[in-house]
């Protein structure tokens, strides 16, 4: 399999899911828009993942590399390849839809946890999981939904945490690729981020966190996701 990832910071990295995809075996690619790196055409990949990063989606025009990025996800949605966002990713997607992101209700930075709505529960991603888990949350901003959109999963700080696109297009606004070592990156690139509020906790406390549980499930979520059936 060949995967394509793009990313928008060298300090927010695929985390976990360069390993998982060398343990698979699988061809995988990362470009960096964000440095002037060309996107390859759509024949090259037969997965799609787009990472998350500081640029805003409400803000695309202060990025103009991201519609790029939008027509690529564009075509793959036309080609139906699969295809995986996390956060800014996540938003992106929804932009390729024609859903514009939007200002969460809440800025949300640590480890809190999700729920999975009912239409999560019966998802063929995620059925299975326990109804109400831990993930990792680096946000200010949610993804817009289609016509099409199914939320998968909310928390008390965003309603719209796991979304469902098409059926093999989810985005995620949550994190669990993110390792201990892209936490301590995150810290040092983003101090700002870490101002008080209502979900966000300080560096003290997500120095102590353990991510281990975090990056297994999205291992697991990795499997099921690319044995979906097209």
């Amino acid at each position: 399999m060949n995967i394509l990832c793009i990313t928008h910071a060298d300090f927010e990295t695929p985390g976990i899911i360069t390993n998982w995809a060398k343990d698979k075996g699988y061809h995988f690619t990362i470009k960096k828009p964000f440095q002037e790196e060309r996107l390859p055409k759509i024949d090259s990949f037969d997965l799609l993942i787009i990472m998350g990063g500081p640029q805003s989606a409400t803000q695309l025009e202060s990025a103009p590399y991201l519609y790029d990025e939008i027509h690529l996800i564009q075509q793959a949605i036309e080609q139906d390849k699969k295809i995986l966002g996390f956060c800014l990713g996540a938003q992106l997607i929804g932009a390729a839809f024609g859903a514009a992101a939007m200002k969460s209700p809440e800025k949300e930075i640590g480890v809190y946890p999700i729920t999975l709505t009912d239409e999560g529960t019966r998802d063929p991603l995620l059925e299975g999981l326990a109804r109400s888990f831990p993930v990792i949350h680096w946000h200010n901003d949610m993804p817009g939904l289609s016509d099409e959109a199914v939320i998968l999963a909310t928390s008390s700080g965003c309603p719209r945490q796991i979304i469902r696109y098409q059926p093999f297009i989810y985005g995620f606004q949550c994190h669990l690729e993110i390792d201990h070592a892209g936490i301590e990156d995150l810290i040092n690139a983003c101090p700002t981020d870490l101002t008080a509020s209502l979900f966000t906790q300080d560096k003290e406390i997500l120095h102590r966190q353990n991510y281990d549980h975090i990056n297994e499930l999205m291992r697991l979520l990795l499997d099921k996701f690319v044995q979906l059936k097209i």
